[in-house]
């Protein structure tokens, strides 16, 4: 009787490579398709913090930008499945921009979900500028202004610029698309006053509520947020069951083996239960969520026919 649970180690061990090799033994890297600054990069570092510590090893997180964030997820696809190359995984690469595009992955084939860690939903922000102060001045003012006002986004294809195309359909105006390599520079573009108004994650907004430079008029989830009690969703606003919320998470390449895969997920499906991981992801106004790898696949089956549909509805198109 004393032979089965040894017989259960020899077994898992010549079954799972990566834990037989003595994983982790070095440090793992964890691509981000962002520039640094936006919430996909500080979900990212954050992750990577509290897993690194879990694991005894370092993870190294790297930015890598371009084409609206396929350059990053494709690297990380066709990287060896060992356990030592991970993504922070956004709901923009992974079922956003394939409905926009022809893109050099398959996220449901080429990537093993670990964990979604946090969810967000997008946020409007304007120019103090132009002089409004809620949505429906917003659209009076794209309406009395046409072609003449211009919006960022994090690339081409993400959440930010699908949320606002998708309004600017519901609303019947037009606006400029201004797309940046990511969240942080597309803020910095309406602090600047370079452009209008910018649709982005939580994190990127937040800090610079009450101050001289924007005004923040409308959040696209599905309630307020208590980060912003006093500002009303875009449904309240005249745009019935409006919604336009994300997610970010950690995948590894598709084959990474099980073992590692599961013990990852371990570490990340606790970290919203740390309070110190908590109160990070609700200063970014993230909703914290730390899910099963199943949740992580779940959510990527339905969400992306969801946002082909509104690509569809919104006509978005790749500039």
């Amino acid at each position: 009787m004393q032979r089965f649970p040894l017989l259960a180690l020899l077994l898992l061990t010549l079954t799972s490579p990566a834990l037989a090799q003595g994983w982790p033994d070095r440090p793992l890297r964890l691509l981000v398709p962002f520039a640094p600054g936006g919430v996909t990069d500080s979900i990212g570092r954050l992750s990577a913090e509290f897993l690194g510590a879990r694991l005894g090893q370092s993870v190294v997180v790297e930015n890598r930008t371009g084409a609206g964030g396929a350059i990053a997820v494709e690297a990380v696809a066709r990287s060896r499945a060992d356990g030592y190359t991970l993504l922070t995984a956004s709901a923009s690469q992974m079922v956003m921009l394939p409905a926009l595009a022809r893109v050099p992955y398959d996220a449901a084939r080429d990537f093993a979900p670990i964990s979604i860690i946090g969810a967000n939903p997008q946020v409007l922000a304007v120019a103090a500028r132009i002089g409004v102060n809620t949505l429906p001045e917003f659209i009076a003012y794209l309406r009395a202004n046409p072609g003449r006002v211009n919006y960022s986004s994090g690339g081409n294809g993400s959440s930010n610029h699908l949320a606002m195309a998708l309004l600017l359909h519901r609303a019947g105006v037009s606006a400029e698309h201004v797309p940046y390599r990511g969240g942080a520079p597309a803020m910095q573009a309406l602090l600047a006053g370079d452009v209008a108004a910018y649709f982005g994650n939580p994190s990127d907004i937040i800090p610079h509520q009450g101050g001289a430079a924007i005004r923040v008029i409308a959040v696209a989830g599905g309630e307020r947020m208590s980060a912003l009690p006093g500002v009303p969703t875009v449904a309240e606003q005249g745009f019935p069951d409006f919604r336009a919320e994300t997610w970010n998470g950690i995948a590894a390449p598709a084959g990474t083996p099980d073992a590692a895969i599961t013990r990852m997920a371990d570490i990340l499906g606790t970290a919203c239960a740390d309070a110190a991981f908590r109160g990070a992801l609700e200063r970014m106004g993230t909703v914290p969520v730390c899910s099963t790898p199943a949740q992580f696949r779940a959510a990527m089956e339905r969400d992306g026919p969801q946002w082909a549909e509104l690509v569809r509805v919104a006509a978005v198109r790749l500039e």
